[in-house]
């Protein structure tokens, strides 16, 4: 069943933390490489774990089945078993501790569900359906996989130097309208390689807006 009420986007931070996955398969697997794309400590649980799932780096590998004593140490657990009675249950008693849960493919079951996603570098794209269709947001995923290319990851950098630049010289940047400056073609200027002239370019728009 799919959720119908407004959801409230978040960026968790997981480096660090402890988070459990409970299932051995393909489903699992990719669950486990986004949790290891943030730092967060993975905890595999399940009677059969795939090799390439159990050899990950940063993974604890469990062969036994789930237990319902094994959530209170886990800041977020993911379930992808293939038994939805299995999926019910760690839903279940995670909701019970206060766990964040994920409960693939059963949004009904989540507090809490994955968008699609594109990440660059410190940009993060998701998309989400709320889960009326993945298929769509796997779908806009794709799409706008190569819009976001590296170039991004040089605008971000060159927005932060400025940035910091301002607020090292005691200037506050809050005032400052940074829009006329994403809107100058600075995107394309990094594309082709004229990283000065981009810079120039923000250097100009930043100066105007605060005159």
């Amino acid at each position: 069943m799919p959720i119908d009420e407004p959801l409230y986007p978040v960026n968790l931070r997981l480096a660090g933390q402890r988070c459990l996955v409970v299932g051995g398969g393909g489903v699992a697997r990719s669950k486990v490489q986004g949790l290891l794309e943030c730092g967060a400590l993975v905890t595999v649980v399940a009677p059969e774990i795939r090799p390439d799932l159990a050899s990950l780096d940063g993974v604890t590998s469990e062969v036994r089945a789930y237990g319902e004593d094994d959530l209170g140490e886990y800041a977020l657990v993911i379930t992808a078993t293939d038994d939805p009675e299995v999926n019910r249950l760690v839903a279940r008693d995670a909701r019970a501790l206060g766990v964040w849960v994920n409960s693939a493919d059963d949004p009904a079951n989540c507090t809490f569900i994955l968008p699609a996603r594109v990440r660059q570098g410190p940009l993060l794209v998701t998309f989400a359906t709320g889960g009326h269709s993945p298929a769509l947001a796997t779908w806009l995923r794709r799409t706008y996989t190569e819009e976001f290319g590296p170039e991004y990851v040089t605008l971000i950098e060159m927005l932060a130097d400025e940035r910091q630049n301002l607020l090292r010289a005691g200037r506050s940047t809050e005032g400052l309208d940074w829009q006329p400056a994403l809107d100058s073609g600075m995107l394309e200027l990094i594309r082709e390689g004229r990283l000065a002239e981009a810079k120039e370019r923000l250097q100009a728009c930043l100066s105007s807006s605060s005159a």
